[in-house]
């Protein structure tokens, strides 16, 4: 629920949703799941259904003429609406039913405010498309005993109970920077890009070890990392990811933040682009294309 939703902005709607997929990630945590198959290697869990309902509850009580494209329950809603929210209930499912924390849930309004839920830190990065932002959420329970505030704003949330948090409540400014030399690289199929350009030839080229350190994470808390300055880049391959479930919140919050965001050809992000290249800034991301176009062998 979030109070009075007729007032309440799209950022805070987007967070509050997000919030409440999160609750239900982590209350769910260690349980044994049910698994759904989607072929190819691919599942979703009974956790990913569960939250994706909790995120679609906050959305329809504050936006009920909105349309909802969620990962699992694919598009709902009225076929002319105008508005679009993209959301992945459980971005890192792997990661999730192997008892890792790297996990994220994604909410975003197509072309607009985006949210990032960190169901193990407390953490949330928003951007209400023009800049963007973490906040920590932290008053000694958890997610507020149910609220969460989102600049200054108290909205309603489902989330209860305690979780771990690295930082106190309050929020900070994004600060994208290349300091950190982490390059966050996807090595998960399928590989739409190979011959010309797969993943893996990055990391084995001389001259990323000789500027960058690799990490592998499959989550949008990659490109949130990038935007809050813990990681130099991330890059994946694949095709038009800006409609992405997996991808839309990060990007938003990439770009709010002025992080350099391209495809994996340097053109832009979209219909006729393909993958993905986030880096914190201008030379990061020459270094990365430079790499990825092969010239040379160091750079």
């Amino acid at each position: 629920m979030i109070d009075s939703p007729a007032s309440a902005t799209d950022t805070e709607v987007a967070a509050a949703a997000a919030l409440a997929g999160a609750e239900i990630v982590r209350a769910r945590y260690g349980r044994l799941h049910s698994r759904i198959d989607k072929g190819g290697g691919d599942f979703a869990t009974d956790v990913d259904v569960a939250a994706e309902e909790a995120i679609l509850d906050v959305i329809r009580g504050a936006r009920p003429g909105d349309a909802v494209h969620g990962e699992e329950g694919g598009r709902r809603g009225a076929v002319d609406a105008v508005r679009e929210w993209l959301v992945d209930p459980l971005c890192g499912t792997l990661n999730y039913a192997t008892g890792s924390h790297l996990v994220a849930v994604n909410v975003a309004l197509r072309n607009g405010p985006a949210a990032v839920a960190d169901p193990f830190s407390g953490e949330v990065f928003l951007t209400d498309g023009v800049t963007a932002w973490v906040q920590y959420d932290g008053d000694g329970d958890g997610y507020g005993k149910g609220w969460t505030g989102v600049r200054g704003r108290r909205v309603a949330g489902h989330a209860s109970g305690p979780v771990a948090r690295r930082r106190p409540v309050g929020e900070e400014r994004l600060a994208p920077t290349g300091d950190t030399r982490l390059v966050d690289v996807n090595l998960d199929p399928p590989f739409p890009g190979a011959p010309a350009f797969r993943a893996v030839d990055l990391l084995a080229h001389p001259g990323f070890v000789e500027r960058f350190r690799p990490r592998v994470v499959s989550t949008t808390l990659a490109l949130a990392w990038v935007a809050a300055g813990r990681r130099a880049a991330y890059v994946t391959d694949g095709g038009d990811l800006s409609g992405s479930v997996h991808f839309a919140a990060g990007i938003a919050l990439c770009r709010a933040a002025g992080c350099v965001v391209t495809g994996v050809d340097g053109g832009p992000v979209g219909p006729e682009g393909r993958g993905l290249v986030v880096a914190a800034d201008a030379e990061t991301h020459g270094l990365l294309m430079s790499l990825i176009r092969g010239r040379g062998r160091s750079v």
